[in-house]
């Protein structure tokens, strides 16, 4: 070996080819001031961004998703129920659909979604070459994830969910994410705790 470059040590060398980050929408219009904006999604945004800071040697990809919605039927209402309807948001080429500045040079990889129809799931959306989220683990042979993002309640659930039908391992950090509202965070995390997701503090990561 040339130079002093110190080796990496063997929990390094496994850890770095196999773990994802995967960012779900990580956009302005999720975020204070957005048109469907999320308590906390400004500060959610900036604590991702110290965290792939100080952790980015421990993935192989970071992975970034969208709503980039184009003509998304009746996902879009001028009167949405909050349920299955919604005002309109993540309009795809608007600065509100592009990535929160505080994380927008972060992913190797980015994914959008909903462009003509409603998609919670990043695992529903493709890069700009057609490739699906599963496509990319599969490429960087991920077998374990960490989901950080918004809205915790909804698309940060949703993509954890289809994570499992992928890798071995999910985990969502409770501090890198935020609710709609804090009945439907507990619902969620009720049920990503029922499919074996773990949940935990990113601070505790590597513990």
């Amino acid at each position: 070996m040339e130079g002093n470059e110190p080796e990496e040590t063997l929990a390094e060398l496994l850890v770095k080819p196999h773990r994802a980050l995967i960012m779900v929408d990580v956009q302005p219009t999720f975020c204070e001031g957005g048109a469907l904006a999320v308590e906390g999604g400004n500060a959610v945004a900036r604590r991702i961004a110290e965290f792939v800071e100080t952790s980015r040697g421990n993935y192989g990809v970071v992975i970034s998703t969208q709503d980039w919605h184009i003509e998304p039927g009746d996902h879009f209402s001028d009167e949405p129920d909050y349920v299955d309807t919604w005002p309109p948001h993540g309009v795809a080429g608007t600065e509100e659909a592009e990535l929160h500045p505080a994380v927008s040079a972060l992913p190797d990889e980015s994914v959008k979604k909903g462009q003509y129809a409603a998609a919670y799931s990043g695992f529903e959306g493709t890069t700009e070459d057609g490739r699906m989220l599963q496509d990319i683990l599969k490429d960087y042979e991920i077998t374990s994830v960490d989901v950080v993002g918004l809205a915790e309640s909804h698309c940060v659930k949703d993509t954890a969910l289809d994570a499992r039908s992928f890798v071995e391992e999910v985990r969502v950090f409770s501090d890198l994410t935020a609710p709609v509202s804090e009945e439907l965070g507990e619902k969620a995390r009720t049920i990503m705790d029922g499919a074996g997701i773990i949940q935990l503090e990113s601070k505790n990561a590597w513990l």
